[in-house]
């Protein structure tokens, strides 16, 4: 068997997990090596590509296939996953209070600046290894400051912001707790869920700012990275709120088999 299958992965899967359950539904593929081109986040969805058999022989061919991605960013706080699955910061958090128009402005620079060649560092919550260990290990074991963060290469071809809204710390809260509690496995939930409880009470009155962004870029980029850029130059805190990849070279969300 050699074949690309394009897989649509929902919301609260790991690829491994994704895999197991193509095995399942499927059982032709029960007993082929499968792998997989392109991680995605536990919090991401979209278009996974799975390779069946010989195919995984061609990974890289796949890996390097540029992507695109639509995704939602929240100002006003931060965490150290750069995305809802992370333990907030409080140090950071605060109320983005400037008019729609002020952030507008600010977006449109950053992606002035952000389009073209760049060097990116991996995020301290990902799967890259240093000395045999993923990032994720370093972090979680508060041993990241030991380390010298490995960087990469990246191209962002398109970058175009969507929209930008206000949404108030209820909606907020049915979003981010009806997400967690999608994941499986060990992603520290529990701790999580408290830092965000406290954060809802704390903030109950507050209307926060999301924009959404449509990114077109090489493979490796890392668009919850650049969550945390705009929080970092804003000086206000921001997160990738959602993720979707939504094209891998020519492979489309639309055209995605859905488990």
């Amino acid at each position: 068997m050699n074949k690309i299958l394009n897989i649509y992965k929902p919301l609260g899967l790991t690829p491994f997990q994704l895999i197991q359950r193509l095995r399942v539904l499927k059982p032709e593929y029960a007993d082929v090596k499968i792998g997989f081109a392109g991680r995605l986040d536990p919090l991401a969805n979209g278009v996974m590509l799975l390779m069946i058999g010989d195919a995984t022989k061609n990974r890289d061919k796949y890996l390097n296939l540029d992507k695109e991605y639509e995704f939602e960013v929240l100002f006003g706080a931060s965490t150290d996953t750069y995305d809802t699955l992370g333990t907030l910061n409080y140090k950071t958090i605060q109320q983005f209070s400037n008019l729609a128009n002020d952030l507008e402005k600010k977006i449109k620079y950053f992606i002035k600046i952000k389009l073209g060649k760049h060097v990116q560092s991996y995020p301290p919550y990902s799967s890259k290894t240093v000395d045999g260990k993923p990032l994720y290990w370093y972090a979680r074991n508060n041993k990241i400051s030991e380390i010298k963060i490995p960087t990469r290469d990246i191209q962002i071809y398109d970058f175009d912001l969507l929209d930008i809204k206000k949404v108030n710390i209820e909606k907020l809260k049915k979003i981010i707790i009806t997400n967690i509690n999608l994941v499986d496995g060990d992603f520290r939930q529990k701790e999580i869920l408290e830092n965000w409880n406290k954060f809802f009470k704390e903030n109950e009155t507050k209307v926060f700012q999301v924009a959404k962004f449509r990114i077109s870029c090489s493979s490796g980029t890392y668009v919850r990275s650049l969550a945390n850029e705009m929080g970092d130059i804003f000086g206000t805190g921001a997160i990738a709120l959602s993720i979707s990849r939504t094209r891998a070279g020519e492979y489309k969300i639309e055209n995605s088999l859905r488990l």
